[in-house]
């Protein structure tokens, strides 16, 4: 089913993957200052380039200070020819690196912020994410433009796409085994088959990366899905099928588990407000289980 807010998802997803952009290039751009002052120090620079750890946000932290120094009370940016080094910021370049890191900072939080504002016009937001304690405008903005409700015929069809489902006993990954084949047209016009994966990766990152975490920070007391993660962390650790696997890899299955109940109450509660068929998910409509699920803005009782 055609989805009628096609457009402004759209637009959405356009703000929400350009400032996801803005803030990677931002994070590449910390790192390699970062890289560039343990160079001068002797030391050997990192390779990461995705995420930028905490040592690496210090030593940002003191370069932002010295930055501010330099630049205290000056109408324009500092020449090249009047520049003077200090000890942690020695060179003119050092300067300018520091100059645009901030100036992708600055992007990037305008652009999350214009994202609270874009969707108010998007009833699932308004009525159901919003009250939820963890969910903010940015993963808002990803659940909004990435996952198309009208297309979600069942709860699973949400966790299919985003990557939760379970294939041939394992999580749904990009292993050759999980796979599909598809038909594209090459460069020449001729129809050819290539081996894809058949999930949003984006979308299966901010879930379990952004999300996920989210969650887990807010008081058991207040959040049915923090609730939700440490029930579910505490049955499969007294479980005899699961007492070899590590520490992480049962904090992963929780979390997992715990995104795949919210992607449920998302789609119950997406499918009401657009005025869609509900369907039961196969837990509860073939094997009679129930689970616990959000009230209407996702607090614990």
């Amino acid at each position: 089913m055609d989805n009628p807010q096609y457009e402004e998802r759209q637009a959405v997803r356009t703000v929400v993957r350009g400032t996801y952009d803005i803030q990677n290039l931002r994070i590449q751009t910390g790192n390699r200052i970062v890289a560039n002052f343990k160079a001068r120090l002797g030391q050997a620079p990192s390779e990461k380039e995705e995420t930028m750890d905490k040592e690496a946000k210090d030593i940002l932290a003191n370069l932002r200070k010295e930055f501010d120094r330099i630049t205290d009370g000056v109408a324009i940016f500092p020449r090249a020819s009047s520049f003077k080094g200090t000890e942690l910021i020695s060179s003119y370049t050092e300067l300018t690196l520091m100059d645009e890191y901030l100036a992708l900072e600055k992007a990037e939080k305008n652009s999350f912020k214009r994202l609270g504002h874009i969707l108010k016009d998007f009833g699932v937001w308004t009525e159901f994410l919003e009250g939820i304690r963890g969910v903010g405008p940015t993963i808002a903005g990803v659940i909004v433009s990435e996952i198309n409700i009208y297309a979600a015929e069942y709860p699973s069809s949400i966790h299919k796409y985003a990557g939760l489902d379970v294939v041939n006993g394992a999580g749904r990954s990009r292993k050759k085994e999980h796979l599909s084949k598809s038909s594209y047209t090459d460069k020449n016009g001729e129809e050819k088959e290539k081996m894809g994966i058949t999930f949003n990766p984006f979308l299966k990152t901010k879930l379990i990366g952004v999300l996920g975490p989210s969650f887990i920070k807010q008081p058991a007391e207040k959040s049915i899905y923090r609730t939700i993660y440490d029930n579910y962390k505490h049955r499969i650790e007294h479980m005899p099928a699961h007492k070899d696997k590590s520490l992480k890899h049962r904090h992963n299955m929780a979390v997992r588990y715990m995104i795949k109940r919210f992607l449920t109450d998302l789609y119950k509660a997406w499918r009401e407000l657009e005025e869609l068929p509900v369907a039961p998910e196969y837990s509860e409509a073939k094997l009679g289980m129930t689970h616990g699920s959000a009230k209407k803005y996702g607090e614990a009782a």
